[in-house]
């Protein structure tokens, strides 16, 4: 699903701020909740809907394509931004690299985690099994850390790049992209395991 991004970054702009982009403040914390709710009852309403969806074996096919290809752009785009991150933490990037990186990518992570959530509609997913309901856990995770990483992407990018990151702002971001790497990689795991039962 990145929602849902999985990224601590997947959501910000590129670019150095004008004068005027100084003052602008976060998106409102009230904002993020409510697409955190509407996110959560969107989940909730696909996997009510698999449970009626019959589809037939060229559907479900399709479907699996199309949920391996959803994967493989959304987590691509994911570990790219966590990467820039990574390089950026060890001083080989500027601050204004993973900015623009997030920015770029944003949209694929968040078509990945689309194209993830439709596509699994016809796969049926057996939701009395506990891997199946782990990992709709660790969609949920990814999908809320997405939205509080455009938070904490938004708090990066006002930094002037000649002042230091506060540590506070470094460790939410490192954690941002811990839980967005294990809750990529863990579904993908149950996602495998699943496929072979």
């Amino acid at each position: 699903m990145s929602v849902i991004s999985e990224s601590p970054l997947a959501l910000v702009a590129p670019g150095p701020l004008s004068t005027a982009d100084e003052h602008r403040h976060p998106t409102p914390a009230w904002i993020l909740v409510c697409l955190g709710i509407l996110s959560s009852a969107a989940i909730a309403a696909a996997c009510w809907i698999s449970g009626h969806v019959h589809a037939d074996t060229t559907l479900q096919t399709a479907a699996r394509f199309l949920h391996v290809a959803s994967l493989i752009v959304g987590l691509g785009a994911v570990l790219a931004v966590d990467w820039f991150g990574i390089l950026w933490l060890l001083g080989k990037r500027r601050l204004s690299d993973i900015t623009s990186t997030a920015c770029a990518l944003q949209v694929p992570i968040w078509l990945g985690m689309a194209g993830l959530v439709v596509s699994g509609l016809f796969l049926r997913p057996n939701l009395g099994s506990p891997l199946t309901l782990i990992k709709l856990g660790l969609v949920f995770a990814v999908t809320v850390n997405g939205l509080y990483a455009h938070r904490l992407g938004q708090l990066l990018e006002r930094r002037d790049g000649d002042t230091p990151v506060p540590r506070r702002l470094m460790v939410q971001s490192g954690l941002a992209a811990a839980v967005s790497q294990t809750g990529w990689w863990g579904a993908t795991l149950i996602g495998f395991v699943n496929s072979q039962s």
